[in-house]
């Protein structure tokens, strides 16, 4: 990526470019489903301590997607916020079956990537 993209649509569709393998997609559909399922965990236990481990689960499993599968590197160190935002997002186009036709439209805009 060389130029600061300036619009979140315009980086929601390299932020899917750069989730083009299968294998680190589903990586962040775990660790993002366990962004969720800790809380509750947290409040079953009544022990919020679990809560320290939301980050490191959901980077975690995001990481590794990136570091082993994409070969490229989390957009979030660039774009926090954004990347944050656009995991929440892909998460939900994943859920109801979306992400396949966002994906194809996204390697139209980034065909690079």
């Amino acid at each position: 990526m060389g130029e600061r993209i300036k619009t979140y649509e315009e980086f929601y569709q390299f932020y899917l470019t750069e989730h083009a393998n299968g294998t680190s997609r589903i990586l962040h559909f775990i660790g993002t489903t366990f962004v969720f399922l800790i809380p509750v965990w947290a409040i079953f236990q009544n022990n919020y301590n679990w809560l320290f481990f939301i980050p490191v689960v959901a980077y975690g499993f995001a990481w590794v997607g990136h570091f082993f599968f994409e070969k490229n590197k989390p957009a979030t160190f660039q774009y926090p916020l954004w990347s944050l935002i656009s995991d929440f997002r892909m998460y939900y186009h994943f859920l109801t079956g979306q992400l396949s036709k966002k994906l194809e439209m996204a390697k139209k805009a980034f065909p690079s990537n």
